[in-house]
């Protein structure tokens, strides 16, 4: 049977599949994932993406919105409109199940952490000479980028902003600016990468990725004089 998703076709509908699969990419580069036992994760924003039991959350190979699912017989098809194909080829099916996942309520931040984004939304230019906000929790398909901002010649900044700034925070970033440089009304969008404190290998994978760290003063951002190199 030959069926095509749409992404969107079922919203807030989660398919996971355990099945012996090979996984095959042709795209920008090419991938080949041998056959093995997979999760394949079908999300009710369209994206569909194949996990091992390692890696935590990342995937070994994915394929993220806008894109179509064409199922035939044991053959997946993901593309997407720049003609990028994410080919599955399924030799047993051991679990195929769907999900309705109901309304998302969102992510609710630490308090602090929320605080930052006020501020530095508050004192934009922070970012640097000439940086204009364009709007806090900018919304896109995958989640709230923290804030969306211009800088001082007009090009779009995404700002992910966080109390304690690791790797997990960086592919977060990294997400979105994959998401919103395919729209032409904003690309090329910047990264900035927003913290107290920056762990050292998050501003080393952050900045071999073209994006820019940050570390913030929490007390100068609320107005409050240090007082560290003072004797009373």
């Amino acid at each position: 049977m030959r069926t095509v998703s749409p992404c969107l076709s079922y919203p807030r509908v989660v398919r996971l599949v355990i099945a012996r699969c090979q996984v095959d990419y042709a795209g920008r580069l090419t991938a080949h994932l041998p056959m093995a036992t997979r999760l394949l994760l079908v999300k009710a924003d369209g994206s569909v993406s194949v996990h091992s039991d390692d890696r935590a959350y990342k995937p070994l190979n994915w394929m993220s919105p806008p894109c179509w699912l064409i199922e035939d017989g044991k053959l997946w098809i993901v593309e997407n409109k720049q003609g990028e194909k994410l080919v599955i080829t399924i030799d047993e099916i051991f679990h195929d199940h769907a999900q309705e996942l109901g309304a998302e309520p969102g992510l609710q931040k630490d308090g602090v952490e929320a605080h930052l984004q006020e501020l530095l939304a508050e004192h934009i230019k922070t970012l640097g000479d000439g940086y204009t906000l364009v709007r806090r929790e900018f919304p896109t398909a995958i989640g709230p980028v923290d804030i969306m901002a211009r800088d001082a010649d007009g090009a779009s900044v995404a700002v992910e902003i966080k109390r304690r700034g690791e790797i997990d925070g960086v592919e977060q970033l990294t997400r979105y600016l994959e998401l919103l440089n395919r729209d032409p009304l904003l690309a090329p969008v910047q990264g900035v990468f927003a913290a107290q404190i920056i762990k050292p290998q998050a501003r080393v994978l952050a900045e071999d990725r073209g994006i820019r760290c940050l570390t913030l003063d929490y007390d100068a951002l609320r107005g409050i004089e240090s007082d560290e190199f003072r004797l009373f």
